[in-house]
């Protein structure tokens, strides 16, 4: 590999490694899984920069983690082709409680119920700068510490403090909360 190449990487990984476990964890719920998913977006990022038709990147943050949605989209359409291999042992879940979680947590007045609660409150997100929105999504939808959003865009913790009490203003203020 070029030492350009192999510099490259480290720093990609250095700052994102982090930010991306918690964000393929959250939704893939399997730590090795987790860590390839990690990785190929890494090596992605690589060789998008490396290529000679990409223009410079503007900001590192959206597009490492555009191209993490886009390999997580495309996992999702591998499932949906060729099933889905992943599956809860039956040891892990309580008599009883398994069939009442996935019936009531998963009712499809439920889901479609969620679905345009957060769609409505993205859009009301959307109101707001790119990076307060970010931060927010980062910190309570994503669930990664504030300390991690501080060193991932390169702030302080204090000014993450700020982005997520303006967004969460924002939100009280729109939906009548105060």
């Amino acid at each position: 590999m070029q030492p350009l190449i192999t510099d490259l990487r480290l720093q990609l990984s250095s700052r994102f490694q982090r930010p991306l476990m918690t964000f393929f964890l959250r939704r893939c719920h399997d730590h090795e899984e987790a860590k390839d998913l990690t990785q190929e977006v890494l090596l992605r990022v690589v060789r998008a920069i490396g290529s000679e038709r990409t223009e410079r990147i503007e900001r590192a943050e959206s597009f490492v983690f555009k191209v993490a949605i886009n390999l997580l989209r495309d996992r999702r359409r591998r499932v949906e082709r060729d099933g889905n291999p992943g599956f809860v042992p039956i040891e892990d879940i309580e008599e009883g409680e398994g069939e009442w979680r996935l019936a009531e947590e998963m009712s499809p007045e439920r889901v479609i119920s969620s679905r345009e609660s957060l769609a409505d409150a993205l859009r009301a997100l959307e109101e707001l700068g790119t990076r307060t929105r970010d931060i927010f999504i980062l910190f309570r939808l994503e669930n990664m510490k504030q300390k991690d959003i501080a060193a991932l865009y390169g702030i302080g913790q204090s000014t993450v403090e700020k982005h997520v009490m303006k967004a969460t203003l924002h939100l009280a203020i729109r939906y009548g909360r105060r």
